[in-house]
């Protein structure tokens, strides 16, 4: 009986450290401490918007200009129909610049 109780005692207290050191690798603790400062939450969460709003718009203003690269690729082979409507949004984007 003792055996068992001394073998229970080995795996729990195994789990308990497997436990603990999962916690300390999610980094919990830090967790908690940043949502107790609710200024700090909000200027990480600020920033972290600003970041992504910056790399839309760039990531936007790469894909028109290869977009607008390869439209007017398309308006230099001369197709029939695709070409002239190319053509017409080709020159009201060179308007607007």
């Amino acid at each position: 009986m003792d055996n068992i109780d001394s073998q229970t005692l080995h795996v729990l207290q195994r789990k308990i450290t497997d436990l603990a050191i999962k916690i300390e690798k999610m980094k919990l603790a830090e967790y908690v401490k940043l949502l107790d400062n609710p200024w700090r939450l909000m200027y990480i969460n600020f920033i972290a918007g600003l970041a992504k709003g910056f790399g839309i718009a760039v990531g936007f203003t790469i894909l028109g200009a290869v977009v607008i690269y390869f439209m007017r690729i398309v308006v230099m082979l001369n197709l029939p129909l695709i070409g002239n409507f190319i053509a017409e949004i080709v020159r009201m984007v060179q308007l607007k610049m």
